[in-house]
């Protein structure tokens, strides 16, 4: 069986590749830019350095996951359970706040803090959203993976 197949799409989805390899590319920069400009390097910054990296792990290893599934508006195409998602319902957006909070220790920028505190509030917003187009659609399949996940 392929590699793809077990993930639930074909390699040769290029539109998998497109969504995995943007945030991979973005974050990338961003990490290197940020902490190739940054003086000192402390130990919070090494933690940053740290979280910004594992987020951006969770990040591509959701959209890769969710392959086809991943769209921008709530959707419901089909139930992803597997992956990172068979223990968090919503790893792009927690990942992305850990990503987000990685950058706050790098660059030591306390105003950032706010920009996280409204992306956490937005992503909280969005995930309701989610989870109700997809109670609709899949109803008590939907129930019972969401009382098996966090977030």
């Amino acid at each position: 069986m392929a590699f793809g197949s077990l993930l639930g799409f074909s390699l040769a989805d290029s539109r998998t590749y497109r969504i995995t390899l943007l945030p991979l590319l973005a974050g990338g920069v961003a990490i290197w830019v940020v902490f190739t400009h940054v003086p000192v390097h402390t130990g919070s910054q090494w933690l940053g350095l740290t979280l910004a990296i594992i987020g951006l792990a969770g990040i591509v290893a959701a959209r890769w996951t969710l392959g086809r599934s991943f769209s921008i508006t709530p959707q419901a195409r089909q139930l992803v359970t597997r992956g990172i998602y068979s223990k968090i319902r919503n790893p792009i957006y927690l990942c992305g706040t850990v990503f987000i909070a990685g950058l706050i220790l790098i660059t030591r920028m306390l105003w950032l803090c706010g920009v996280l505190a409204a992306l956490v509030v937005i992503q909280v917003v969005r995930a309701r959203k989610e989870a109700h187009v997809l109670e609709a659609k899949f109803g008590d399949e939907y129930r019972r993976y969401r009382d098996q996940t966090w977030f």
